[in-house]
């Protein structure tokens, strides 16, 4: 299964641009940029080939909460940005980080959906 995450970073001018990214166990990541989340995710789309990506939307708001801590955002953002360097220079992180990157990216995701299912409850009550 394909993972995409969508972060917010910095250009080279120093505004914010987005950066989806397509984790994808034993094959090559994939990443685009944009300047809003949604024309990242559209470049990465264009990216991937037909049945690569299930489309599954989380909004996230990008601020700690009681499902992914401000600890947990800070290093995933560190590793995606030294993951982003080293891919760049068409290398790769090292089995421990990647594993560790993988299960923050894994932790968000749960966060989110625990996130959504809050959210429909308080709808619904």
């Amino acid at each position: 299964m394909t993972t995409v995450a969508i972060l917010p970073i910095s250009d080279v001018n120093g505004d914010r641009i987005y950066q989806a990214i397509a984790l994808q166990p034993g094959s090559s990541d994939r990443s685009s940029t944009g300047r809003t989340a949604g024309e990242a995710l559209d470049a990465l789309t264009a990216q991937l080939g037909q049945g690569e990506l299930h489309p599954f939307f989380v909004i996230q708001n990008f601020q700690p909460d009681g499902f992914f801590s401000a600890e947990q955002q800070a290093r995933l953002s560190k590793l995606m940005e030294r993951w982003r360097i080293l891919r760049d220079r068409n290398e790769t992180l090292p089995s421990d980080e990647q594993a560790e990157l993988d299960q923050l990216v894994a932790d968000e995701l749960k966060a989110a959906t625990a996130r959504s299912a809050a959210l429909s409850q308080q709808l619904t009550s």
